[in-house]
């Protein structure tokens, strides 16, 4: 199909999915539409004038009215909250499950070793964050790398009175630098929708995947520099650092008091250790076997560690409660941002997106295509989600990059690496679960993470256009 075709057909994507619209905008509008809905969302939570959750639902609401989403505007919406429920139930008992964790001091073993190792600096906790984040972004899983960083880090923010919000952009740079990975998704997506291996794809990328990574803890040791700075401890040394942690454990204690670390919480189970641990193992097991839906391994293991740690239903109830603010606040999200996939979907204005990106590009830039296709695969991804760019955008780029001789595989190289923009993207739910965990605005996150992520995504595009995989100009 050509691209004209598939961009006429892109206006009737809406009546084909049997919804009752009040009228069809052209194509055209639908795109002015679509992209002035984002930048508005975008804007109203950078600036702080509307709580990520109130702006994902009333924004689209009113764009998707002007596009003609009429009465069908709920059942747009409600389809997209039904594929959006598995999601909202992974992170709402995955919060309860770690929460419950924290609660009863089955990290305070862990914490008191990162202290030991990495003293009071800020600099080498920051820079130990990125490390960490990602060594388990290896299992592909941003939810997962979220949940043990913050588990791990964020006690140690909250004592030294470090900003959260460093934590979750050092954990969102790295996640999306090491989501190019093959099983990552995105990768596997380039290749499916382009015919090709996806370990073709990946491998003459690690240059570019290393060079990211190196940016990324470059981020981290700055960051936290400043935030070295920040908390008078300019002066410090490497040396003096460890001594400070490796000596403080009563002054640990005590600056823990009245904080989630309280060594003399009521929550603690000192003699229930092993279990918690071993829940714990086996629900991370689970996780990365992939035998059960992700949701109901953390549903289980929410019930299993509520019945065994807190056996009377009064304490059940409190400890409920005790987290049922983030629980709402994350899910609340998720489904908000249905509202925003829904109406982008059912007013056929992602269609309309997709399509009109492949119309604009002027022929005499059509030798360009591999590096412009990176450069558009970061603001795309952000706004869109990954199948939609990778299948719906991606095979009508590569098709008008073959008639000048780039091949599908170098196209696909060049489309993975806008990762560490997307990664940030208010539709990617492990984010919504990363910055509710770090209990940070999502706005706030974007302001610090956004432009270091767009320099990232760039450096990888710079170095995989150096080295070769993809070209600079087709030959």
């Amino acid at each position: 199909m050509r691209a004209t075709d598939t961009f006429i057909l892109a206006a009737d994507a809406a009546d084909d999915a049997g919804y009752s619209l009040s009228h069809t905008p052209s194509d055209g509008i639908l795109v002015a539409l679509g992209f002035l809905m984002i930048l508005t969302f975008m804007a109203l939570i950078m600036t702080n004038r509307m709580t990520p959750m109130v702006a994902l639902i009333l924004v689209p609401t009113v764009f998707g009215l002007i596009a003609g989403a009429g009465l069908g505007l709920g059942d747009m919406v409600i389809d997209a909250v039904k594929d959006m429920a598995p999601t909202a139930a992974l992170l709402m008992f995955a919060i309860m499950f770690f929460g419950i964790m924290i609660d009863v001091g089955l990290f305070d073993p862990l914490i008191r070793w990162i202290t030991r190792l990495l003293g009071n600096d800020p600099a080498k906790i920051v820079l130990g964050t990125a490390v960490l984040a990602g060594a388990v972004s290896l299992d592909g899983d941003g939810s997962t790398t979220y949940i043990i960083t913050t588990s791990a880090m964020l006690p140690l923010y909250l004592r030294l009175g470090m900003s959260p919000v460093v934590l979750t952009c050092v954990a969102g740079l790295i996640n999306g630098t090491m989501n190019i990975v093959p099983w990552g998704g995105p990768t596997v997506r380039a290749a499916a929708a382009l015919s090709v291996d996806p370990s073709e794809v990946f491998v003459p990328m690690i240059p570019s995947l290393i060079a990211g990574v190196v940016v990324c803890l470059g981020f981290a040791w700055v960051m936290g520099l400043a935030e070295r700075k920040r908390l008078g401890l300019v002066g410090i040394t490497s040396d003096e650092a460890i001594q400070v942690g490796a000596t403080g454990s009563d002054t640990t204690a005590t600056s823990m008091t009245n904080t989630m670390l309280d060594p003399e919480r009521a929550t603690l189970r000192p003699k229930l250790i092993w279990f918690n641990l071993v829940l714990t193992v086996a629900v991370m097991v689970l996780l990365v076997a992939d035998i059960f839906p992700l949701a109901y391994v953390f549903m289980v293991g929410a019930a299993l560690a509520l019945v065994v740690n807190f056996p009377n239903v009064k304490e059940q109830a409190r400890e409920m409660a005790a987290h049922s603010s983030s629980i709402v606040a994350v899910s609340g999200m998720v489904f908000a941002a249905a509202t925003l996939v829904g109406i982008l979907s059912g007013t056929g204005m992602v269609d309309a997106m997709a399509e009109w990106i492949t119309t604009v590009i002027p022929d005499s830039l059509g030798a360009y295509l591999a590096p412009i296709t990176g450069l558009l695969s970061m603001p795309f991804t952000f706004f869109m989600s990954n199948d939609a760019f990778y299948f719906g955008v991606l095979p009508v780029l590569s098709e008008s990059a073959s008639h000048f001789g780039i091949e599908p595989i170098q196209m696909a190289q060049a489309s993975i690496t806008g990762q560490p923009v997307h990664m940030q993207s208010p539709l990617v739910p492990a984010i919504l679960l990363l910055v509710s965990l770090a209990n940070v605005g999502l706005g706030a996150h974007h302001r610090k993470v956004l432009w270091r992520a767009v320099i990232v995504s760039l450096v990888m595009l710079a170095v995989a256009l150096l080295i070769g995989p993809v070209p600079f100009h087709a030959s």
